[in-house]
């Protein structure tokens, strides 16, 4: 396999970069102040990608990206609390069939649904729900009858390495709960135009923020313990772990707006009528865009709900949920890079430097510092720091061209004769 020269700069940088880090983390030269802050901009830079990936690339204003990251974080947290609290994998075992047979379910009413002609989008919820209720069910039995089997299979490893393999399993589907409900959510949503959407996108992250203040008594998950916070989750969240979900998430992202599939994605967003018009499924862009960005919403909840320990609805109400925003409008729309730098500058002046620099008592002061920079940046540059510019290895390349050879002469060229003045 032969890599070009920008994929070969990129991936040694990434490896550079992850070596410097952890070499300073191994000599404690980062204490765990900065250590906990890099790990939390490569979370943000995730997170962010998601959302830029359905704002930035298809023009879909969200302000439900926050509400799928905590699905994420409560999710994976949940599993790895029961396993390492509890020595009990039923929470493993039932969030994996509860997500593969619900999973199961929504492609089963897709074939359904797709014979169907003129069918509305809240009648097809409906079938999706019923086939995922029902099918979730049964994977929920499954998963209780399965978890006495695969605890004793855990417990028999080593402790560290079972626990990273659970940890590991939760991440991914933590991901794919959030993908899911994403999908259920927004079959019926996105038909609304883009400011309508996002309203009622920030009315899903108020929803979701309720039901964890009430999750030990509405839901019944006791452990997570609603509106007092939830305790016990182990930080297994380490710089290798955040800094390999981030490398593959920017690979992933670059290579789909790269396809042909990316190329469709980004028409939605210039011109609905017109990619209409080429035969683009404006509808089935916008959901599985809106999807593969929940998705990592729900991944980098479930790195973040690891790296403290510690779980709080607060963390995840409304107003939180425009910190991604920003970072994308700061970093740039439609820049994978700006998102990439934005994450990491957020997180470091914001939780970072100005808690340090500003006098004490003033630490919240650094809520109207960084507004204030924000607000300069708009009016000085509204692309936003990277509008418009990615590193060599994430630009879009157009598809292959041939080269055209030249149009030879009709005849042999030296066949006509010369003219003499």
């Amino acid at each position: 396999m032969k890599f070009d020269k920008s994929t070969i700069i990129f991936m040694v940088g990434a490896i550079a970069v992850f070596a410097i880090v952890q070499l300073l983390i191994t000599f404690g030269i980062l204490n765990p102040f900065w250590t906990t802050i890099l790990r939390t901009a490569a979370v943000m830079a995730i997170v962010s990608l998601g959302l830029n990936l359905i704002y930035g690339f298809n023009g879909q204003f969200s302000l439900g990206q926050w509400g799928f990251y905590a699905i994420g974080a409560y999710a994976a947290a949940d599993v790895t609390y029961r396993f390492s609290q509890l020595q009990n994998a039923n929470g493993l075992t039932v969030l994996f069939m509860v997500a593969l047979l619900s999973t199961v379910g929504l492609v089963l009413a897709q074939l359904f649904i797709s014979k169907i002609r003129g069918l509305d989008p809240l009648s097809a919820l409906v079938l999706y729900l019923v086939a995922t209720i029902a099918l979730g069910y049964v994977g929920f039995l499954i998963g209780k009858v399965a978890a006495g089997p695969v605890t004793s299979l855990l417990v028999s490893m080593p402790k560290d390495v079972a626990t990273q393999i659970v940890f590991f399993i939760s991440v991914l589907l933590a991901g794919i709960v959030a993908a899911e409900i994403s999908f259920l959510f927004g079959l019926p949503i996105l038909t609304l135009g883009s400011d309508y959407f996002g309203i009622a996108t920030l009315g899903f992250t108020i929803i979701i923020k309720v039901l964890l203040d009430n999750s030990d008594t509405l839901l019944g998950f006791e452990e997570m313990k609603g509106a007092r916070g939830m305790i016990g989750i182990p930080k297994i969240t380490s710089w290798f772990w955040v800094f390999l979900f981030l490398v593959v998430t920017v690979i992933l992202v670059r290579n789909l707006l790269n396809s042909t599939y990316g190329r469709a994605i980004k028409s939605v967003r210039e011109d609905e009528l017109a990619a209409k018009a080429m035969g683009i499924d404006i509808a089935n862009f916008k959901i599985v865009t809106f999807v593969i960005g929940s998705f990592l919403a729900g991944i980098a909840g479930a790195l973040y709900a690891h790296i403290n320990g510690f779980l709080h609805p607060n963390s995840f109400n409304f107003i939180k949920s425009f910190d991604p925003m920003i970072i994308v409008v700061f970093g740039g729309l439609g820049s994978i890079t700006g998102t990439l730098v934005a994450s990491f500058a957020w997180a470091l002046v914001l939780e970072g430097f100005l808690r340090l620099w500003l006098p004490e008592g003033f630490e919240t002061w650094r809520f109207v510092v960084y507004p204030i920079l924000l607000l300069i940046m708009m009016l000085l540059k509204p692309n936003g720091i990277f509008g418009g510019y990615e590193m060599p290895y994430l630009q879009d390349l157009l598809p292959f061209k041939k080269k055209v050879k030249k149009a030879e002469p009709i005849g042999p060229a030296n066949d006509s004769p010369e003219v003499t003045q």
